[in-house]
């Protein structure tokens, strides 16, 4: 009897953030069903949360995310719409829900988006202390962090790492490199047997920066210094476009001038390129959904981090993060269901169900047994170490935004690939910086 007194007085007495914080960790559906005796607990019946994010590459997120969903609406009564679209069409839809004032209670922002519409955002400092218990790798935080406040909780990071064909590879008497001299030693001899390597300089967000901007910084190039004074014109990015300028003849699939983010990987599966720089997906599709594959080709695939130069490696992250309008009415809502999946338990199924896609915000992330299971993404956990934004050495604000989103970078060595003069390319370069970072 006492016992039931107590039910009764703690589902009167309970807050929404104590009840996810009492169920969070412990299964939300089960023990929701045994303090509320079956009944959604009535401080959440009239709740609604729409979030939007990207479709994700690998499939498993998504259903995973939507039964995470359905399991949360049953623990709180609190129904939880999860919509994904194309992730270049993410910012068009924030611009017009944070301008009109209406629409999703949350979007996973990518990149530095978080900043891009911080004042539409809300504040979640005090979310992001309660929820990540560590130091956040500077590149998550970095996207997410403007003047001391958090405009959003990091979701995940996902960073390129090159896939390559074992066979070919032992059938060239080669291996994966470590430094880009030895890669274009390696890219020359995969060129030779007909299968370069498949690497795209277009206009597109995740493939093509992800190579150059981490190829200038490690032949220590960089677009501005740390007061944003425009620094393109020097010995380290003279260096990297002389380097690409042969790299690109000697190694490289001349058509990547014009591939998208999905042309590298139907060049993998289609057996023309030997190596490429992309996120797990090409590995996952092949192991998980063989028939879409050269038979055993999934057993053929291993990876290897970006190259060393003079200046060290370098990886770009591209960064997802959960952010909450100011305009929701349902915010508390909406920071319980960020709660709900940061959980760790339901956190790790996440990251297991991406099976190395995904790089968590902290470091225990990689201590995880998942990347022991399958050697052939294990590197992948060590891309927050090396991620480092776009901007630097100045900050990843609207200004480097802009460089990135005119594809200034990418398109100096698609210049050098053409054959232009690492001189005029510079000037080039130069004056478009300055148009940027001086307005």
């Amino acid at each position: 009897m006492m016992k039931k007194q107590e039910d009764r007085n703690l589902k009167k007495n309970l807050t929404r953030r104590e009840f996810i914080k009492k169920t969070g960790t412990a299964g939300a559906a089960v023990a929701a069903v045994g303090m509320f005796g079956g009944i959604p607990p009535a401080f959440a019946q009239k709740h609604t949360v729409h979030t939007v994010q990207w479709n994700h590459f690998i499939k498993e997120a998504d259903v995973l995310e939507r039964k995470m969903a359905a399991d949360f609406e049953k623990a709180t009564g609190v129904k939880v719409t999860v919509e994904t679209i194309n992730g270049n069409d993410i910012p068009a839809r924030a611009t017009a829900a944070v301008e009109s004032g209406t629409g999703p209670d949350i979007f996973q922002l990518m990149w530095n988006q978080a900043i891009l519409f911080s004042g539409g955002l809300m504040d979640h400092t005090a979310l992001v202390g309660e929820l990540i218990k560590g130091d956040m790798y500077p590149a998550l935080e970095g996207t997410s962090k403007v003047g001391g406040v958090y405009r959003g909780v990091p979701r995940f990071g996902v960073g390129n790492a090159n896939a390559y064909r074992t066979d070919i590879f032992s059938d060239l008497g080669i291996k994966a490199p470590d430094t880009w001299e030895e890669y274009l030693t390696v890219g020359k001899k995969l060129k030779e047997n007909g299968t370069p390597v498949g690497q795209t300089l277009g206009h597109t967000f995740g493939d093509a920066p992800t190579f150059a901007y981490p190829l200038l910084w490690s032949f220590g190039g960089m677009e501005t210094d740390e007061k944003q004074n425009v620094v393109i014109n020097s010995k380290g990015t003279a260096a990297a476009l002389d380097f690409l300028r042969e790299f690109w003849n000697a190694a490289c699939d001349p058509g990547g001038l014009a591939w998208d983010d999905s042309s590298n990987n139907r060049a993998f599966f289609a057996e023309s390129i030997g190596a490429t720089l992309n996120g797990a997906s090409i590995y996952f599709v092949a192991r998980r959904n063989p028939e879409k594959a050269p038979p055993g080709l999934a057993d053929n695939i291993n990876h290897f981090l970006n190259p060393k130069g003079p200046a060290g490696r370098y990886h770009s992250i591209l960064t997802f993060t959960n952010c909450i309008t100011k305009y929701s009415k349902n915010k508390d809502a909406a920071a319980d269901w960020i709660r709900y999946i940061t959980d760790d338990k339901r956190y790790e199924e996440y990251m297991v169900a991406c099976g190395g896609y995904v790089n968590g915000p902290i470091k225990k992330w990689e201590d995880i047994a998942m990347w022991k299971d399958d050697p052939a993404v294990t590197l992948y956990k060590n891309m927050g170490k090396y991620g480092q934004n776009f901007g630097f050495a100045g900050p990843y604000d609207r200004k480097a935004s802009e460089v990135q989103a005119k594809y200034i970078i990418i398109d100096i060595f698609a210049k050098a690939a053409k054959g232009e003069s690492t001189k005029n390319i510079i000037a080039w370069a130069e004056k478009e910086l300055n148009n940027v970072y001086k307005r």
